[in-house]
């Protein structure tokens, strides 16, 4: 279907569905009349086949205890077969209820308290959650940032790691906030050091389907780098969650290649958490894996074009915000600095703009004045957002 039909098909209201992002503005941002542009999901319905497929298990109208078909598994290495080239064993495969909480499973399993973890900042912030409410040391490097084009500090990450006696090495692949996807290039350098030093590598790739130009900048999962030659030192986290918007449903994925690893894993797991597979949020995946990829690619060709839109407008009415360069991710990441004293930002935004957003000091202490918003949502919710940021800046000038 043509663009248009996708987006009055797809696209919905989601007030008073006890959204998150819509409903609990008020909680959040201390104004419930806030246009949300924050939390990573979508205001788009699931692919047709997913919702055919929970409401025939629904129907069936018990929700008993439940293994993983089979099916599941095949559904699932099949996509990342076709989608990126990544060939993975069922017997790799474990599952979670969210990438988040599979982090801090993986920092517990793997590090002691005291134990230093790297994270690369601006970064996610759950991932210093995950280390910090675990008692492990922080160690942040911060990404250099060239004109909105953000690259890794190799030198400052090296001496970091020797410095602190870096034990686990938690990557954001695609990288949110920034949108960069990494390079074969950058990753070979990145986990050939923490190989150096005998860092365990966990990647979060929970955005790989999420492609801005996949001729030019196609996602690299960390276990096909260099033909898989660091799988034995990585962990990867993914879900169909970002991908599909099933967050709620509470099923991802931690894919382990070596056997000892899996081992540790296992053995933590059968002490801390007992929890069974969500039926429901399996049901949905298998769905999704199956029969979603031309839903997905309608997604993309609407955040490509969310993405176009905003960055014209920026370079034409407001040309000193720096739009960072989006390869990855359905998140942009704006520098407003060059217009707003950074303190300023949240007041700028919230109480002039009307924008709810992720603010750059949630991401590091060093990024205020920075924000980002998400453009997996319908259209005229972006061209909002974007005209009200021109039209508040102008008028800052007056």
């Amino acid at each position: 279907m043509d663009q248009a039909t996708f987006i009055k098909t797809y696209a919905t209201n989601r007030l008073n569905t006890n959204s998150l992002k819509w409903d609990a503005l008020g909680v959040r941002y201390g104004n419930p009349d806030l246009l949300p542009m924050w939390v990573a999901d979508m205001e788009f319905k699931v692919p047709e086949q997913v919702t055919t497929a929970l409401t025939e298990r629904v129907a069936h109208g018990i929700y008993g205890y439940s293994f993983t078909p089979d099916s599941y598994y095949d559904a699932f290495i099949n996509w990342e077969q076709q989608r990126h080239q990544l060939t993975l064993q069922k017997d790799w495969v474990r599952f979670g209820t969210g990438v988040v909480n599979s982090l801090y499973a993986i920092v517990n399993a793997y590090t002691q308290p005291g134990d230093a973890v790297m994270i690369l900042t601006p970064v996610y912030y759950p991932f210093f959650d995950a280390i910090q409410d675990n008692h492990r040391q922080l160690v942040t490097s911060e990404l250099i940032n060239d004109d909105g084009h953000y690259t890794m500090d190799f030198a400052d990450i090296e001496a970091k790691i020797k410095a602190n006696e870096v034990r686990l090495f938690i990557q954001c692949s695609p990288h949110n906030p920034v949108g960069r996807i990494w390079t074969a290039e950058e990753e070979t350098k990145i986990l050939a050091l923490c190989e150096q030093y005998g860092v365990l590598v966990v990647s979060d790739e929970i955005h790989q389907d999420i492609e801005i130009d996949p001729e030019n900048h196609p996602f690299i999962s960390a276990l096909t780098v260099a033909d898989g030659r660091f799988q034995d030192q990585v962990i990867v986290v993914n879900s169909p969650s970002k991908t599909f918007n099933v967050a709620c449903l509470l099923n991802s994925h931690v894919i382990i290649p070596n056997a000892d690893l899996r081992a540790t894993y296992d053995a933590f797991m059968q002490r801390y958490n007992q929890t069974e597979v969500n039926v429901l949020g399996q049901t949905a995946g298998q769905a999704a894996y199956e029969h979603g990829g031309a839903w997905l690619d309608q997604i993309l060709a609407v955040i490509r074009d969310n993405y176009h839109y905003l960055q014209t407008e920026f370079s034409e009415k407001t040309s000193k915000i720096v739009v960072a360069d989006l390869q990855g991710t359905y998140l942009i990441w704006l520098d407003l600095r060059a217009y707003l004293d950074p303190a300023t930002t949240r007041e700028f935004i919230q109480d002039k703009c009307g924008l709810a957003v992720d603010f750059g000091e949630w991401f590091s202490k060093n990024d205020q004045g920075f924000v980002r918003l998400n453009l997996a949502t319908d259209p005229k919710y972006v061209h909002q957002a974007v005209q009200n940021i021109i039209s508040c800046l102008a008028q800052l000038n007056k």
